[in-house]
């Protein structure tokens, strides 16, 4: 009788393992797909800037089906956010290496500023704001990307003040969110019709890091 009941409890405990197992090659599964949902999306983004890009386009780039994108990001819209944040993302990486090769506080700030304005990414990032803007469901899903840009923005900014000994004017959780909003703000401005380009913005003039041999 005992040899039963050990028995049964051997071949729960293999069932269990093996229902953990399978759950988590389909969450492994999951995120491979949309991870290459997100980057095909990105690529095609960036080698058509401006132009629509249909769903049967990404799923077909992606190597997935076109049901997949409803799946995993509920629509279309929410698919083209994340893909244009991961694109910004990527960019903002490549700005931090420029960042770090300036010799002294000023030349970082124009340098950054120039950078930034000159980003792929830009434009499919104000598409992304003015959608969350007509569609609220949006919302949360660019919030958690700009929540990740300021933070690691923040983190890039210490460590150059920190190791340069250079100073801020205000908090750097602020400073960055000024810069980005100032950024966003000027391409949405352009997109929206405004007159002029964003080549006739101070985007330097949005960072107060500084050194001492700056005045002030």
């Amino acid at each position: 009788m005992e040899k039963k009941r050990t028995g049964a409890r051997s071949t729960s405990t293999s069932t269990s393992t093996s229902t953990r197992s399978t759950s988590t090659r389909s969450r492994d599964r999951g995120r491979a797909t949309r991870r290459r949902l997100i980057e095909a999306t990105a690529r095609l983004c960036k080698e058509r800037p401006g132009a629509e890009v249909s769903v049967a386009e990404i799923a077909n780039a992606a190597g997935v089906f076109p049901n997949q994108v409803t799946y995993h990001f509920g629509s279309k819209d929410s698919l083209l956010v994340h893909a244009a944040f991961l694109g910004l993302l990527h960019d903002a990486r490549r700005i931090e290496r420029i960042g770090r090769q300036a010799p002294d506080a000023a030349t970082f700030r124009r340098n950054i500023a120039r950078a930034v304005l000159a980003m792929p990414s830009l434009p499919s990032v104000a598409r992304a704001l003015a959608a969350a803007v007509s569609k609220p469901e949006l919302a949360p899903v660019v919030d958690r990307h700009l929540q990740l840009l300021f933070r690691q923005s923040e983190r890039f900014a210490g460590r150059i003040v920190d190791g340069r000994g250079w100073k801020a004017r205000r908090p750097l959780d602020v400073e960055t969110r000024t810069f980005w909003s100032t950024a966003l703000g000027a391409v949405l401005l352009v997109r929206a019709g405004a007159h002029g380009t964003v080549a006739d913005l101070d985007l330097a003039g949005a960072l107060t890091i500084h050194d001492e041999a700056e005045p002030g």
